[in-house]
């Protein structure tokens, strides 16, 4: 099994640079296109207000960016953040594409140090994002610290099927099948779809992200299984 360095900020973000331009492809192919299922799920969990204000953290290519942009209409505003330069090209791209360019702001920032006021925001989100994050507990606690009281924030990410046998098949696809396929794809080297696979391996299941969250001062903290678990959505209240 690939194993995730201590130190994997700088080799993390060389890899995603490395297959930026193949993620979106990557993403459908190897998630049956239910990843853009799973984020509408999330954008409708934000629960943001017309006109309101959202941060989407761990960014990526702007997919859930774009989602916030479009349910809070012309008069709300997302800010976008994510540490690598090559993801948020080719999420600018996009976003001028589908013309919400003014409505999203681009930002390139660690979610354990944002760069954001506190209180500001209606809700905040991170995709598939979390689980490259060194300090987990303060990029959840920065997280809190940019919500309005009340403010939801919404967690997406990979997680552990609760069937035994899904289990099992599950990690047959993530060890074996997946980085076959995402490397032939993506024409990559970096050994990035090996790492995808250990690092969702060795992320904490859905109790154990909730207690989390609870421990950095969220409320009402809950979770949602997708996919009987392949994923999960956690949601708490500052």
């Amino acid at each position: 099994m690939y194993a995730i360095p201590e130190n994997r900020e700088a080799p993390v973000q060389e890899m995603f640079s490395s297959i930026a331009r193949a993620y979106d492809l990557n993403n459908t192919l190897l998630s049956f296109g239910m990843h853009h299922l799973w984020k509408e799920a999330a954008v409708r969990h934000a629960r943001v207000p017309a006109g309101g204000r959202a941060a989407d953290l761990c960014a990526g290519t702007c997919d859930i960016a774009a989602l916030l942009a479009r349910r809070m209409g012309a008069a709300g505003h997302v800010d976008a953040l994510d540490l690598n330069p090559a993801m948020l090209a080719v999420g600018e791209s996009k976003l001028r594409r589908a013309g919400l360019a003014g409505r999203v702001s681009v930002t390139r920032g660690n979610m354990e140090d944002l760069p954001f006021p506190s209180d500001r925001y209606d809700a905040a989100t991170v995709g598939f994002g979390i689980r490259n994050v060194v300090d987990r507990a303060k990029a959840l606690s920065e997280m809190r610290r940019i919500l309005k009281t009340g403010g939801r924030a919404v967690c997406l990410e990979f997680s552990r099927p609760v069937n035994p046998l899904w289990r099992r098949a599950y990690a047959f696809y993530n060890f074996r099948l997946l980085p076959w396929v995402g490397t032939r794809v993506a024409r990559d080297r970096t050994r990035v779809y090996e790492y995808l696979p250990a690092s969702i391996a060795a992320f904490p299941d859905q109790e154990t992200l909730k207690g989390v969250m609870e421990s950095v001062g969220f409320k009402q903290v809950t979770y949602h299984n997708l996919c009987g678990g392949v994923v999960a959505l956690h949601v708490g209240v500052k």
